[in-house]
């Protein structure tokens, strides 16, 4: 089984944050909810949700994928948490899957992980990601390196993380229960 670490700070942003934790759930994924601090931690909209762990007790060696949700603050939180720069350089350097949504792609930029790399983000930190190639699709996927732009493209980035994990097949699977727009066609 495929295990995954979302990572939460306060100020996160409750729909990237959940909607991973769901649709990987609905495919089978074990999905840890790791918090960057003790009790309920508030999102950015108010909802407080209760982390499975704290990032304290997280194996980085047992992790296929980390994924970080974007917010104000959170992605700000997430960037100067030293047990998330620990996890995400663990993941990197054994080429496990690395995902960001919205700012938190800004985390992996801090990190020195996204020098010519394709990524996207929400508009207003691309000019935090200058050392990248910036795209403005919805999903961008470049090796080991998955990200997204916002809220709004929450459903799609968590059904490409989990047809990455588990294969098209387990995506389609989930998605007939959900019944995501994935493509225009759709």
């Amino acid at each position: 089984m495929k295990r995954v670490l979302v990572c939460l700070a306060p100020g996160f942003e409750e729909i990237e944050a959940l909607t991973v934790v769901d649709v990987l759930r609905r495919g089978g994924v074990e999905v840890i909810v790791g918090g960057t601090i003790e009790g309920p931690i508030e999102g950015r909209s108010g909802i407080s949700v209760l982390a499975d762990m704290s990032l304290d007790e997280i194996d980085a060696e047992r992790l296929d994928m980390i994924v970080l949700p974007g917010g104000m603050p959170g992605a700000t939180n997430l960037k100067e948490d030293l047990r998330v720069q620990d996890i995400v350089q663990s993941l990197h350097k054994r080429g496990k899957y690395i995902a960001a949504i919205c700012a938190a792609p800004t985390v992996l930029s801090a990190l020195g992980l996204l020098e010519g790399k394709r990524v996207t983000s929400f508009p207003s930190v691309k000019d935090q990601l200058s050392e990248t190639d910036y795209r403005e699709e919805r999903v961008v996927v470049d090796g080991n390196l998955i990200t997204s732009r916002s809220p709004g493209t929450a459903m799609e980035f968590a059904m490409k993380l989990l047809e990455l994990l588990c294969g098209r097949e387990v995506m389609e699977k989930v998605n007939q229960g959900v019944m995501a727009k994935l493509s225009p066609s759709d």
